[in-house]
């Protein structure tokens, strides 16, 4: 229960840096999140049930695909966990947006911005997970 804790607190983090810090710096719309700070604890909540329970099975199925593409199929993976986070958070009534979904899903600025927004939440609670203690 610690660590789930704890990952979810990492996650918000995560999730509050690549939406505040980061659209000073990239002009390309990636992740956008407009709320409260609770709400942030429910989106990070949100994205590690989805990378908990969903994530494996999807890893499980994708495994010869990993293999043939030498794991860059993970980036897709990755990106397609967090479209499905921003579609139960819109569901939820939290107002989260990955490049231009919800309402454009199948959009290559979409696609793209999944897969960055992917990448760039990885490397930050990556690198926030050095500093907190597990």
């Amino acid at each position: 229960m610690k660590g789930f804790i704890v990952g979810t607190i990492v996650t918000a983090i995560a999730f509050y840096v690549v939406t505040e810090f980061l659209p000073q710096f990239i002009t390309y719309e990636v992740i956008t999140y407009q709320g409260s700070l609770v709400g942030l604890l429910v989106l990070s909540a949100i994205f590690g049930v989805v990378n908990g329970f969903i994530g494996p099975i999807v890893r499980m199925f994708a495994l010869p695909l990993t293999v043939m593409t030498l794991g860059l199929v993970g980036f897709l993976i990755n990106a397609g966990l967090l479209l499905l986070t921003a579609f139960i958070a819109t569901g939820v009534g939290l107002d989260l947006t990955v490049g231009q979904f919800p309402p454009t899903l199948l959009s290559v600025d979409t696609i793209i911005s999944a897969v960055i927004g992917a990448v760039l939440l990885s490397l930050v609670s990556s690198a926030v997970r050095l500093v907190v203690p597990d």
